[in-house]
């Protein structure tokens, strides 16, 4: 049990490192779109900054996603590529249908996914919020 919560931690960490240099690579991004299309007078720069932050979220999300699988299958949880995908986004998202379970030794790493999961996702929307009211096409005072 011990093993099984250190792997899960592990996985959690890197997970946690990629959110990490993911947000500081999207911040940049979206600085220099907005920069960008000011510095070319066109008045949608806020908004594409905006795509370009849910579509970078997503793919960020993606590839913890497939991280998470990746220990599946190393771990031989799970059997096959599809089914640690799929098992990995369910738990992820905490949706978690239950189709597909893990054995009684792997319970505590699968519930890890889900509580990162959940936290990675709070943290993305906090800074989707914060992106949208700072440089985004919201403003403070003007739409809230």
């Amino acid at each position: 049990m011990v093993a099984n919560l250190a792997l899960g931690c592990a996985v959690l960490a890197v997970t946690v490192v990629i959110h990490t240099f993911g947000l500081i690579a999207l911040t940049e991004i979206m600085r220099w779109i907005v920069e960008w299309f000011r510095l070319h007078r066109h008045a949608f720069g806020r908004t594409v900054a905006m795509l370009v932050t849910v579509l970078g979220l997503f793919a960020l999300h993606g590839l913890e996603i497939w991280t998470w699988a990746a220990a599946y299958l190393w771990t031989g949880a799970l059997p096959d590529l599809e089914m640690a995908l799929y098992f990995s986004t369910a738990t992820f998202s905490t949706l978690g249908y239950g189709d597909v379970i893990l054995d009684h030794q792997w319970r505590l790493f699968g519930s890890l996914e889900g509580i990162n999961g959940f936290l990675l996702i709070g943290w993305s929307t906090a800074y989707l919020v914060a992106a949208a009211t700072r440089l985004g096409p919201f403003r403070v005072g003007e739409h809230f």
